[in-house]
C-alpha cells in the first residue's frame, strides 16, 4: 500500500513512518546497525523531525532502538523473552552443565493443614502428598525440597526415582501441566537439621525460595518450598531499564 493510499484510508504519517521501521528493523537490520537520521525520515515521509522524534522515542521505550547524542538512532539487542523461566531442579540444573539427582526421596500422604490448604486452595483436612527430597548437583546436596500436590493428582502407589524430574513425571504419566508459578525468595540461614541435610555449618547463607504453581485452568496443583546453599546457588535476572526522554 502506498503513502497516498494509507492517508486515505486514515492511516496518519506517524504511524506509517513507525511501520516503516519495524519492518526495516525485523528484515535485513543487526543489532547496532544505524538509522537514517531524523532530517532524512522526515524529509521522506514529509512529516516534521518532531513526529520523527517521537516514533522513535517510542521504538526506544519498546527496546527496538537506542540513541546516542550526537552519534545517531541504532538497533538494539533483541530483547529475552522471558527473564525467570518455570523449569524444574532437573532442568535448572542441566543447563548450568550439572547433573541432577537426589540424595533421598520420602513421599507420604498427610493432611493438607491450613498454610499448604490455603495455598492449594482446598480444605486443611484434604489429602495431599508430601515429597521430601536432598535434591544434589554432580552429586553434592544442593537443594532441600518440600513439595505438596493434591492428593487426587496422582496414584496412591506413586513413585518417584531419585534422577527423576517430577515435573517430567507429572506431565508424562499422569497429564498434569504446570503452565505459571507464583514465586517468592528471600534470604535466610539453615537450622541445624537443614544444614544437616545440605552437608554444611548450621547457620550457612541459604535461598528460601516458595512456589504455588498452576495449570493451564489457574488450579493450584503444587506448593513447594525449597532451600538452596546460598554458597552454590545464584539467581541470574536481566533486567531493562525504560527509556526516560525529556522534552526537546
Amino acid at each position: 500500500m502506498t503513502a497516498i493510499e494509507a492517508q486515505q484510508r486514515g492511516v496518519p504519517k506517524s504511524e506509517l513512518l513507525r511501520r516503516h521501521l519495524l519492518e526495516m528493523l525485523n528484515s535485513g537490520m543487526v543489532p547496532h546497525d544505524k538509522l537514517s537520521t531524523e532530517r532524512e525520515l522526515a524529509g521522506a515521509f514529509s512529516v516534521s523531525r518532531l513526529t520523527v522524534r517521537r516514533v522513535l522515542d517510542r521504538l526506544e521505550r519498546e527496546g527496538r532502538v537506542y540513541r546516542i547524542q550526537g552519534a545517531g538512532t541504532f538497533v538494539s539487542e533483541p530483547r529475552i523473552a522471558k527473564s525467570v523461566e518455570l523449569t524444574s531442579f532437573s532442568e535448572d540444573m542441566r543447563s548450568r552443565g550439572l547433573v541432577p539427582g537426589s540424595l533421598f526421596v520420602e513421599i507420604e500422604r498427610i493432611p493438607a493443614g491450613a498454610e499448604v490448604g490455603y495455598a492449594l486452595g482446598i480444605s486443611p483436612a484434604a489429602t495431599v502428598v508430601h515429597i521430601r527430597r536432598v535434591r544434589t548437583a554432580d552429586a553434592e546436596p544442593m537443594c532441600l525440597e518440600n513439595c505438596y500436590l493434591p492428593g487426587h493428582l496422582v496414584p496412591e502407589d506413586m513413585v518417584l526415582a531419585p534422577n527423576d524430574s517430577l515435573y517430567a513425571q507429572l506431565s508424562g504419566s499422569y497429564n498434569v501441566h504446570l503452565t505459571r508459578a507464583d514465586q517468592t525468595i528471600r534470604v535466610t540461614v539453615l537450622s541445624p537439621a537443614d544444614a544437616d541435610a545440605l552437608h554444611v555449618p548450621p547457620l550457612s547463607p541459604a535461598f528460601r525460595v516458595e512456589r504455588i504453581g498452576y495449570d493451564a485452568r489457574g488450579q493450584a496443583i503444587e506448593q513447594a518450598q525449597s532451600l538452596y546453599r546460598g554458597d552454590r546457588y545464584s539467581y541470574e535476572l536481566t533486567i531493562l531499564r525504560e527509556a526516560i526522554t525529556t522534552a526537546p
